[in-house]
């Protein structure tokens, strides 16, 4: 993947407390032909200074750091001297919650910067953290500096509590993925008619943390899913890391399933999978939204949705931090909307309570 402008390299400034880190990081780069690290921070205070100074296309930010910790300088910097910032993260501790935070005060993406323990596993963040950057670097930071205003200024949409004929409601998101989970559930009222089947890439060991932060604000329940476990209305269901959600039918009842296949897909949980799934058990009474993020994921999906009867909705790119996944699904598939992430929840609402023709 190139910069969006491939005539010059993407600047990067790399900030973590530990020199030997920071060496690390700037190792991996090097070399790029994309990437160009222009400077170094070790604590909170000189990131802020350094951005100022630099300007850096995208910033490499560590949680934890002396005098200003990483989330205080990621909220000053979106609000000083706004920037793609993707952090460095820790599933130890209170880390899988810190990253979170880090993603609703506008940080495109994380990194969890423990994965490796050996060459195989080095080189493998490596390619992770060049794509990450590369991503970032094309991310219009003025959305990342709105997205919070919009969640705290749009209005709750209007309960409607009326039944259609929708058994289950899909959504797929990546880059982006977790302050819009938050925009749309948040809005969603306890009463909601369908149970909701959520697939966000993220490494092993986030997906539980992201499920309990948005419970506790949600009014809805909001959960990882469980292998067998019956699909209820009113509670989102997230797929675990690592593993693909889909569904079966016992009788009236849905239920949810967790497995490996396909081994070969490019993520794991894939939205693809989801959807394919849903398109085999509930057909036309599925209705599915893609958000925010890279790549393809979920084209096929949709395009399986649409053969038996279910209905399709992309965000809109007005809102996407990402319009990847949107944009290949609304390039290919006729789709039944295109939605703000603001509308998204009352989008959501009166979809799932209109019969199904």
């Amino acid at each position: 993947m190139k910069p969006a402008n491939a005539k010059e390299k993407v600047t990067v400034l790399v900030v973590d407390d530990s020199a030997f880190m920071r060496r690390s990081i700037c190792k991996m780069l090097e070399g790029n032909r994309y990437l160009a690290v222009i400077g170094e921070a070790g604590d909170g205070l000189a990131a802020i200074d350094q951005v100022k100074a630099l300007r850096p296309d995208v910033v490499t930010l560590d949680i934890k750091m002396p005098l200003l910790d990483g989330l205080a300088a990621l909220e000053r910097i979106m609000q000083e001297c706004p920037t793609p910032v993707i952090m460095l993260s820790s599933l130890t501790g209170r880390g899988g919650e810190m990253t979170l935070k880090a993603l609703e005060l506008g940080a495109v993406d994380f990194i969890d910067k423990t994965a490796a323990s050996g060459p195989m596993e080095i080189s493998v963040l490596a390619e992770g953290l060049i794509a990450k950057l590369l991503v970032a670097s094309r991310v219009d930071v003025r959305k990342l500096h709105q997205a919070e205003a919009k969640v705290l200024t749009r209005p709750a949409p209007q309960p409607v509590f009326a039944h259609g004929d929708t058994e289950v409601v899909m959504i797929g998101t990546s880059t982006g993925g977790p302050p819009a989970l938050q925009e749309v559930l948040s809005k969603l009222p306890a009463q909601f008619p369908a149970p909701l089947l959520i697939v966000q890439h993220m490494p092993v060991g986030f997906t539980k943390s992201l499920a309990d932060r948005l419970n506790s604000i949600c009014a809805i329940t909001v959960k990882e899913a469980e292998d067998g476990e019956l699909l209820r209305p009113g509670c989102a269901y997230i797929a675990p890391a690592g593993q693909h959600l889909k569904m079966r039918r016992r009788g009236s009842q849905l239920s949810a399933v967790l497995d490996l296949a396909p081994s070969d897909s490019l993520h794991r949980p894939s939205v693809d999978a989801l959807l394919g799934s849903a398109a085999e058990v509930c057909g036309r009474k599925t209705l599915a939204f893609i958000l925010t993020g890279m790549g393809k994921d979920g084209l096929q999906g949709a395009k399986a949705l649409k053969r038996v009867g279910g209905r399709v909705v992309v965000e809109a790119e007005e809102t996407c931090i990402v319009f990847g996944m949107p944009r290949a699904v609304l390039e290919e598939v006729a789709v039944d909307g295109v939605v703000p992430l603001y509308a998204m929840a009352e989008t959501m609402l009166k979809m799932a309570a209109q019969p199904v023709a």
